[in-house]
């Protein structure tokens, strides 16, 4: 292999295959990552057996070949070099891969490409096309609420359902439930339901990043594994065998008090009783009170911690129905903040023992439901 390209796409090449190296692996090819000429360009993957990333770089490909080499040391060893013309040849019979730049040059030792695993690519033909706007953004928006413990694996993914011309993606841990629908350009032939881990979709929102691009997802048939492809990437993930909850029956129909706040003052408010929260396991005591005559209503987040003291924020709220004391996990409510991207949010509320609904006002596409905590004295 002779192969030739520029140090800037290489090192982000690296930067993205090399996100699906695990630093815990039982093989240890499976530390390494593959580079390969293909149709002329160069091709860079890397997986852990969960999770596998590919992407192709242009280059000069004088001659075909294969290898792997340890993720770690080419990637730091290309990170090093500068933004030129890097040369890489492959000394098959020594199994080491000669990377050479201006004044650098190094010898890599490398694994035979026949121990990578193989990572299968996606027949487009066969696939659905994924061209939401907003794609990154529904990934970040449920993903929060994913389990990350092992106790029950169907919650530590998202389901990923398409029927008609609607995508739905929701996640549970038993204590949250994130989901958002978005309406595909085109309707789909058969509906298809599936679960995928979180940790996979959190790295396919990295692929996609603020890119206005169609992703295709192909679920080859009998693999057990979703593949998504975009222009010069394509990631691999394994499904997650299981039925997910039904979760529409968790979602409150109806509410007692409904207050919509500033997103931001909010999120900051949570942030703050946070300091103090997480001494406690996180709780914080919400008290919503609606105004009266010509003052504003309120919303007051308060923690307390036995050790450290005592936080208390108070923003103004518009406020419908009953006054309540409520407590959440106050970490919850900022990760779900966080990740609004409306300047105002609703809290619907129906009693201290009953589930909290957060919304972004003005879209009826996310819904986030949080289960109370016990409201201590």
């Amino acid at each position: 292999m002779k192969v030739t390209c520029l140090q800037e796409n290489l090192s982000k090449g690296l930067g993205i295959v090399t996100r699906a190296v695990s630093p815990r692996n039982v093989l240890p090819v499976l530390g390494n990552v593959l580079l390969a000429t293909e149709d002329g360009r160069l091709k860079l993957a890397a997986t852990n057996l969960e999770i596998g990333i590919t992407c192709w770089l242009g280059a000069k490909v004088e001659e075909e070949g294969s290898i792997t080499v340890p993720a770690r040391t080419i990637t730091d060893f290309v990170n090093t070099l500068p933004n030129e013309k890097v040369r890489m040849t492959l000394d098959s019979r020594r199994q080491s891969l000669n990377v050479h730049c201006e004044a650098f040059t190094s010898d890599i030792k490398g694994v035979d490409a026949q121990e990578f695993p193989l990572l299968p690519g996606a027949n487009l033909g066969d696939g659905i096309a994924l061209n939401v706007a907003d794609l990154r953004e529904m990934i970040t928006q449920t993903t929060i609420a994913a389990a990350t413990d092992d106790t029950r694996p169907v919650l530590t993914g998202v389901l990923v359902r398409l029927e008609g011309d609607r995508l739905t993606l929701a996640a549970a841990d038993g204590f949250r439930l994130s989901m958002r629908e978005a309406k595909l350009s085109a309707s789909v032939r058969d509906s298809v339901s599936v679960i995928i881990p979180a940790r996979a979709l959190s790295e396919l929102a990295r692929l996609v990043g603020d890119q206005d691009v169609t992703v295709w997802m192909v679920l080859p048939s009998g693999r057990g594994q979703a593949v998504f492809r975009l222009k010069e990437a394509e990631l691999s993930s394994s499904l997650i065998d299981g039925t997910f909850p039904d979760f529409q029956p968790i979602i409150p129909r109806s509410y007692n008090t409904h207050a919509v706040l500033s997103t931001a003052q909010f999120l900051k408010a949570c942030k703050a009783a946070d300091i103090f929260a997480r001494q406690a396991s996180h709780s914080a005591r919400l008290t919503i009170t609606p105004g009266t005559g010509s003052e504003p209503g309120k919303l007051q987040v308060n923690a307390t911690a036995a050790e450290t003291g005592q936080g208390e924020t108070v923003i103004d709220a518009t406020v419908e129905g009953a006054a309540i004391e409520i407590a959440f996990n106050v970490k919850y409510m900022v990760d779900v903040l966080t990740v609004v991207n409306t300047p105002n949010v609703s809290l619907e509320t129906t009693g201290p023992a009953s589930p909290g609904v957060i919304r972004p006002v003005g879209r009826e596409d996310f819904t986030h439901v949080i289960m109370p905590m016990h409201l201590g004295k």
